[in-house]
């Protein structure tokens, strides 16, 4: 059975999607979740689903002490999901190519640093546009701009705020994401 690490800063809504997608599915299983907040909801989804759980500070992220821990679960898949520290170089490159993230906008637009939760769509809403959605894309040295592997989009309403975009996306973000880790993990050349 293939082996997914989730990283996540926040309650966890899109992990407990994934986690759920994948016990139905059985083709992976959350081999470790991945924190820097110790009081991150995403801490209490892995203690209810017995996944094992660390939480990290920038000094282990930064000085690459975590790599060979992340190594010995053998993941096929890194998942960033609601993670917002960005990832150092040497993680990137001890992990090429498999480490994903979701946005919740329509990347190029409305990424980079700061760009996350309420601030992107108060951004969206902002600038008067019609349409928003998510991008799930690889991870590379900068914030969000790898390449793209799907996007979804949803219409933004004239009488929307910030938490209504918000439910819209995140019915996005919890269908799309578990459906595009299954593609990864049986459609491209992954660890196994």
């Amino acid at each position: 059975m293939r082996s997914l690490v989730i990283f996540a800063s926040g309650k966890g809504s899109n992990a407990a999607a994934i986690i759920d997608y994948f016990k139905k599915t059985g083709l992976a299983r959350v081999a470790l979740i991945v924190s820097n907040k110790k009081d991150a909801g995403i801490l209490d989804i892995a203690k209810n689903e017995n996944i094992p759980a660390i939480v990290i500070d920038r000094q282990s992220f930064q000085d690459l002490s975590l790599v060979s821990q992340i190594q010995s679960h053998n993941p096929s898949l890194i998942v960033l999901a609601g993670f917002l520290w960005k990832i150092p170089e040497g993680f990137i490159s001890a992990f090429q190519g498999r480490i994903i993230n979701i946005h919740p906008a329509l990347l190029p637009k409305y990424g980079g640093k700061g760009m996350y939760g309420h601030h992107v769509h108060q951004a969206v809403i902002a600038a008067g546009e019609k349409v928003s959605g998510i991008t799930i894309h690889y991870v590379d040295e900068a914030y969000d701009s790898g390449d793209t592997i799907v996007q979804a989009s949803c219409t933004v309403s004239a009488d929307d705020d910030a938490d209504s975009l918000a439910a819209r996306i995140h019915k996005l973000e919890h269908f799309y994401f578990p459906r595009t880790i299954e593609f990864l993990l049986t459609n491209q050349n992954t660890t196994t």
